[in-house]
């Protein structure tokens, strides 16, 4: 029993380890067998895409070679035209030829019988020379120089004819064109025009406004001028209050952080510091917009900080009732479009006369005039040494150095001047106008004078008994040069003499 104990595990055993031996045997053949379908397969696959790439080269063979076969015939098609042209061109070519030898022998002939002619008619000349100086008396060189003499005096003549002609025309003309270019200026560069005061006034709901604005024991207006550098004027004119400063800017911040107090209603010390710094900001960078605005508009760059800040400050300055920005961004249009057309450096002018007042925003006050404060801060700017020289020269403080600096000059000009750009106060206007009659009174003569046209022209009566008409034009020259010596007035005036005589008679 023992050893049957220990025969049957062994038998067991051994007959478990070779049934798994043989399974194992079974599925190495099975997957020898797959792996070699599998080969089989591949290869027939492989061979199957070789015979189709092959197939598939061939038809790509055939295409190209059908293709090029069709190119050559094509080309060869060409060179057929190509030989046909060229034989028709050498048979005209040669029938050309021909003719031109047949014309070359033909001119050789008419040439022969020419110079023949030409034989003949030298000696009939000559014979004919020889009579005309036994009629006249005279030899050839003595005719000859009096028929150059004659000539000589009808072209004098004719030239003095042509000048006269060349010389109305030209007046004719440039009066014209003066005239086009004064009408595109103002089409092109027209722009507003503001009054040039110290005061605002801002208007007010109703008078119980102007004691809260006063404050208890003052306490609220002299916040406000202290705050804002101003002068705040409350008098006995219903529903306004009257702000004044020669600063603009200053008075632009006082006037609009009093505009909003009152809307606002809270108006006390605490309050009115509140809005001053507020629209202080507020007016700062308008300041810095209105400067990016005018380079943008202009097409400027690389322009610093300060200079940007000086631009937009000028928004706020006036001239004559021209606003200094909008008169600088003019100015700049018209120096970029005159540098246009005579060829100098376009932007480098446009940016001198933008500049050209740069000297009128300037923050600090100063001695020296705004043409010397605007060198000052273009240095401080590192702008050109030609920006620097047309902003002190366009009011001729220094000498122009370039072309551009003239082109500044003549710009500013032309935007001062233009119709509309400016604007004097009643007073100035009637005193020019008074100085401009009494000038050309002052003549002996002169009978009476007459401003017409806002003072662009003077209409002058003669004494016909005085001044005879020859004597008329030199007192017409001496009274436009008086004019010019004594008086500063923008752009020309046309001084227009009348002398005449008048006889009345009556019939009864």
């Amino acid at each position: 029993m023992n050893v049957l104990y220990v025969v049957l595990p062994a038998a067991g055993l051994f007959l478990g380890w070779t049934i798994r031996w043989l399974y194992a045997r079974f599925q190495l053949s099975a997957s020898e067998q797959r792996a070699e379908r599998v080969k089989q397969d591949a290869i027939k696959e492989a061979e199957a895409q070789k015979k189709e790439i092959l197939l598939e080269a061939k038809e790509q063979l055939i295409r190209e070679r059908n293709q090029q076969e069709r190119e050559n015939r094509e080309r060869r098609s060409e060179l057929q035209r190509y030989e046909r042209r060229l034989t028709l061109k050498e048979e005209a070519l040669d029938k050309r030829t021909e003719t031109m030898d047949k014309q070359d022998e033909k001119i050789a002939e008419q040439e022969k019988h020419l110079a023949e002619r030409e034989k003949f008619i030298d000696g009939e000349e000559e014979r004919y020379r020889l009579e005309l100086e036994r009629i006249s008396g005279l030899t050839s060189e003595e005719a000859k120089a009096l028929i150059i003499k004659d000539l000589e005096n009808e072209a004098k003549h004719d030239a003095q004819l042509l000048l006269n002609k060349i010389e109305q025309e030209a007046q004719l003309s440039s009066e014209k064109k003066a005239r086009d270019v004064l009408v595109s200026t103002i089409q092109r560069i027209a722009t507003e025009t503001t009054s040039d005061i110290t005061v605002a006034t801002v208007s007010l709901p109703s008078d119980e406004m102007k004691g809260r604005i006063i404050g208890r024991e003052g306490r609220n207006i002299r916040t406000l001028e202290t705050l804002t550098g101003v002068d705040v004027i409350i008098d006995d004119t219903p529903e306004a209050v009257v702000i004044s400063c020669f600063d603009p800017v200053r008075k632009e911040i006082a006037k609009v952080s009093l505009e909003r107090l009152i809307l606002d209603g809270r108006i006390h010390p605490a309050r009115i510091e509140e809005i001053v710094q507020k629209v202080t900001r507020e007016i700062s960078q308008k300041i810095y917009e209105e400067g990016e605005k005018v380079l943008f508009d202009l097409g400027i760059h690389n322009m610093s900080q300060e200079g940007v800040r000086a631009l937009g400050r000028l928004y706020f300055r006036t001239s004559y009732g021209q606003n200094v920005l909008y008169h600088s961004k003019e100015v700049a249009m018209i120096a970029g479009m005159l540098a246009a057309e005579i060829g100098a450096n376009r932007e480098l002018a446009k940016r001198s006369a933008l500049l050209h007042d740069i000297g009128k925003g300037a923050e600090n006050d100063s001695d020296q005039n705004h043409a010397e404060v605007g060198m000052e801060m273009a240095r401080k700017m590192n702008e050109d040494a030609r920006v620097i020289n047309a902003i002190g020269s366009h009011h001729n403080d220094v000498e122009p150095s370039c072309i551009e600096s003239v082109l500044v000059q003549i710009a500013d000009a032309i935007s001062a001047a233009r119709p509309g750009a400016r604007r004097e106060t009643i007073d100035n206007y009637v005193k020019r106008l008074e100085n401009l009659e009494s000038i050309a009174e002052g003549f002996t003569g002169v009978e009476k004078a007459y401003a017409i046209q806002a003072g662009r022209e003077l209409r002058v009566l003669v004494n016909n008994e005085k001044i005879p008409d020859a004597d008329v034009k030199e007192l017409g020259r001496n009274i436009a040069k008086k004019i010019e010596n004594d008086l500063r007035y923008p752009g020309r005036i046309r001084v227009t003499l009348i002398r005449e005589t008048r006889i009345v008679e009556y019939a009864r």
